[in-house]
């Protein structure tokens, strides 16, 4: 596999039906890519290239969409247990995340948004072609306060704010702990020294982490306007982890422009957002994702599950930009429910709806990035001429069945990334 295909090559899809990333309906046709990207969208037939190598895939009349994409995942944080985190080499947690991202890709999500882990590499040798994965829009650790989200030191040690050592999670670039504007300033300079497209902030309480209820706000309006300001001046944005109001409304206030998760809002809050034009990056949490070895952080699992439908409901209701995640974490046997909840989406959306927060959608929130956005040389999400050649050929139709997309080695009969063949059942 190289980064980009032979000169000449070009991959015809014939006889499909064209989900595009934005409209409702289906549109019959052709669709013809010519390398890295896709060349020609028509509905009537597209004739042979004599002289020019062209595979050929007649669809059968099943449908042509985008790859799909996951706006939070944490690539060496999903691929890698607990145990591994704290006992592993560097090696071993990064290479267990580079089979991951194969995995992710063999699942239809040619592009993911990673938001706390030292993936940088990982992205370079994919977009070399030397290993098959997604495209990644890195945050690289990301960043807590002390005792917040991100702190993942024993509570014996001493805080480096106070001199002691750097916690393991640190260690390995998973998260990185700063209190006070000038080390948040330093912290967020070092992530974008390393390859982030956008920052990750920890703004409240979490189920994972081991000191901070769920009601806890985390950094004060100075740290987190330094954040912003540091942002902002490398051409990107902040986006922060946080459940409860009192932190949502303290990052709306900073400047940031995603609020992940976000569970435990009221509605006022969510209109807020939309009168503000800030992205809500949310997942369809349900019992069961993930399980915690202590009654403390399961209760704490429990109350942000109790929080998906209403927020979702508010959220359609005020017409608030909403992206798509699944924040997997620390459980590889759970890897492959991301499809399961990209299925999920049907529960709160319509089929389309859905369809179009997978694709186009989370491509928006992406292209935030500005400056730091890595793909920015063309569309992404969708099925349009100049578009990346990103698509996936579904056996069955997922806007009339979304949950086609919760079995992709069964359903998805051609992944294409790149404009190269990932996969290939036909």
């Amino acid at each position: 596999m190289t980064a980009t295909p032979p000169a000449g090559h070009r991959l015809l899809f014939r006889n499909v039906r064209i989900f595009d990333g934005s409209s409702s309906s289906l549109v019959a046709g052709d669709v013809l890519i010519d390398g890295e990207t896709i060349a020609a969208v028509s509905e009537s037939p597209i004739g042979d290239y004599p002289g020019r190598e062209t595979t050929v895939v007649d669809g059968g009349n099943r449908v042509l969409m985008p790859g799909m994409s996951d706006a939070h995942v944490h690539l060496v944080g999903n691929a890698n247990t607990y145990m591994d985190m704290v006992t592993g080499s560097e090696a071993h947690i990064a290479l267990n995340g580079l089979a991951e991202a194969k995995n992710m890709l063999h699942r239809g999500f040619t592009t993911v948004r990673d938001m706390a882990g030292d993936t940088s590499s990982i992205k370079s040798v994919i977009d070399r072609g030397l290993f098959e994965g997604p495209r990644i829009y890195p945050s690289q650790a990301a960043i807590s306060q002390t005792s917040g989200h991100g702190d993942f030191g024993f509570v014996y040690e001493c805080p480096t704010a106070l001199g002691g050592k750097q916690s393991r999670a640190e260690e390995i670039g998973f998260m990185r702990v700063a209190d006070g504007p000038d080390r948040v300033l330093a912290a967020v300079r070092e992530q974008l020294k390393k390859g982030a497209s956008q920052i990750k902030m920890m703004v409240g309480g979490g189920a994972a982490s081991m000191y901070d209820p769920l009601y806890t706000v985390q950094f004060t309006d100075p740290e987190l306007r330094a954040a912003v300001h540091a942002a902002t001046d490398y051409g990107t944005y902040v986006a922060t982890h946080v459940y409860n109001v009192t932190g949502i409304r303290r990052a709306i206030d900073a400047g940031v422009k995603s609020i992940e998760h976000g569970h435990l809002a009221d509605e006022a809050t969510i209109a807020l957002m939309a009168e503000k034009d800030i992205w809500l990056s949310m997942q369809p949490f349900a019992l069961g994702d993930h399980h915690y070895p202590d009654p403390s952080r399961a209760e704490k699992d429990r109350e942000i599950c109790t929080g998906t439908d209403d927020v979702y409901s508010w959220a359609r209701k005020h017409g608030v930009k909403t992206a798509w995640g699944t924040d997997l974490l620390l459980e590889p046997q759970l890897a492959p429910r991301q499809s399961e909840m990209a299925a999920r989406l049907g529960d709160h959306y319509s089929n389309a709806e859905a369809l179009r927060m997978l694709t186009s959608g989370n491509a928006e929130l992406f292209r935030l990035a500005g400056e730091r956005d890595p793909y920015g040389q063309a569309p992404l999400g969708v099925i349009a001429k100049d578009a990346w050649a990103d698509v996936l050929l579904v056996d069955g139709n997922p806007l009339e069945d979304l949950s086609l997309l919760a079995d992709p080695a069964k359903h998805l009969s051609v992944i294409v990334k790149n404009g190269h063949v990932v996969k290939n059942i036909l």
